[in-house]
């Protein structure tokens, strides 16, 4: 029986338990807030997950209502925020690493006989393994994405390689994986990235990573590779624009550090910009000519809640306790929101992914979304996106949204997968290629 056949059969139970499930039990600490929400986003993963490939799905929708019939497809990108989300799980004692080793080993036999197209997945895939097209002429590889999932084979490889025999043939494997990423293949002989590649259409989608945007693990894992690398000249005259990246604009007091394509007053970008690149790559002390990392990254969060707080639309709901933009749903489909593209429409993740970087005002949100928004809160944690503007929110999910809460609230509480990614002997010697260093 399918995903969205059960969901059908199952929606009217789920409506009760959700319901019983949201409702506080009176005041929580801190630490069993975050507890709470990092289990129930990591299930989108562990509980949510495919069945047959053990990755993440693209979506989750608790009503069972799915576009373009995909209530299976699988998502590569946020299967490799899964897996980081995977080992928070396993050091919090969300599951048993034992348990956690057998999901992770039968993904990875998967990953190794799904599509791929020198080395890189596709974006989106069936049970199958084969390609599912994410538009017209993306139906090959998908070198982003393909970054976010092997940041976290990376991860897991470390955690797992000093373990037992069954640990080590784990990480062996994950290693193999993103060793057999042909990176300079998607060069085209240039200094810079690309970011599709078809066996039908080859370069048709045509689109060079520029920054600053999302991408910037994309150029340390091309430089880090040990196997098929993409030289320095990559990162510094495609990514960084020859240093026409830097930025000496501001906003509500705080410099904006690096160009984000902003229009308008407040010329920053989406929050994800600040988090799927800096899952694992730890921006603490991390600096090169063009940024202080850290600072740029805490900036922009800093900027969203000022700019939340301060409500120039005069949105219902915005307050200093509820806020953050950046992409996910929205009353018009998918959107990337940002205080220059604000529709009213608020997303938990940018907040709750945030966490490292705004640990009180991000707490404020989660006690807030929890004691005083039940209705907005699901199976799998708060819902992708809500307006108390115009009274909406769906009960649906999105992979690239909800796994990157439980990584980087266990990134905020202990560094570890920071820590983990880091250690990596390859990440290393990239940063040092790049001349990117820690303080």
């Amino acid at each position: 029986m399918t995903r969205t056949a059960n969901l059908l059969l199952s929606f009217s139970f789920l409506l009760i338990s959700v319901a019983v499930m949201a409702q506080p039990t009176g005041p929580m600490s801190d630490e069993a807030l975050l507890d709470r929400v990092q289990r129930q986003a990591f299930n989108y993963f562990w509980e949510g997950g495919e069945p047959v490939s053990g990755a993440a799905p693209e979506r989750i929708h608790e009503d069972g209502i799915y576009p373009q019939n995909d209530a299976d497809v699988v998502t590569s990108g946020g299967t490799g925020f899964g897996i980081m989300a995977t080992i928070a799980a396993i050091d919090r004692g969300f599951i048993t690493r034992e348990q956690g080793r057998k999901r992770l080993l039968h993904l990875a036999k998967w990953l190794q006989k799904a599509d791929r197209f020198h080395g890189a997945w596709p974006h989106w895939m069936y049970p199958s393994g084969k390609v599912k097209p994410f538009s017209r002429y993306d139906d090959g590889g998908d070198l982003v994405e393909t970054a976010y999932l092997v940041q976290g084979l990376i991860v897991a490889r470390q955690y797992f390689q000093d373990g037992n025999p069954e640990e080590r043939q784990l990480a062996a494997l994950m290693d193999q994986l993103w060793k057999e990423v042909d990176w300079s293949w998607y060069t085209r002989g240039e200094n810079v990235l690309y970011w599709h590649w078809s066996p039908q259409y080859e370069w048709r989608m045509n689109f060079a990573v520029t920054g600053y945007n999302e991408c910037t693990i994309l150029y340390i894992l091309a430089a880090s590779s040990p196997t098929r690398p993409a030289g320095p000249a990559c990162f510094h005259e495609g990514y960084m624009r020859s240093g026409d990246i830097v930025s000496h604009e501001s906003a509500y007091g705080y410099d904006v550090i690096l160009d984000y394509n902003g229009k308008g007053a407040i010329p920053v970008g989406p929050l994800f910009w600040s988090h799927y690149s800096f899952l694992g790559l730890d921006p603490r002390g991390l600096h090169d000519s063009y940024a202080d990392y850290w600072l740029l990254n805490r900036n922009l969060a800093l900027i969203h809640h000022a700019y939340c707080a301060e409500n120039p639309r005069a949105y219902a709901g915005y307050s200093e306790k509820c806020w953050g933009l950046t992409a996910s749903y929205s009353l018009i489909g998918y959107d990337a929101h940002n205080p220059s593209n604000d529709l009213g429409v608020i997303s938990p993740t940018a907040a709750l992914t945030s966490f490292p970087y705004t640990p009180d005002e991000s707490m404020m949100f989660l006690r807030h979304i929890y004691e005083d928004h039940a209705a907005y809160i699901g199976t799998y944690g708060p819902y992708d996106a809500f307006s108390v503007e115009s009274n909406w929110c769906l009960p649906h999910y999105l992979a690239i949204d909800q796994l990157p809460i439980p990584v980087m609230i266990e990134n905020y509480r202990s560094g570890l997968i920071w820590n983990l990614f880091m250690s990596a002997p390859e990440i290393q010697e990239g940063l040092h290629k790049l001349d990117i260093k820690r303080k």
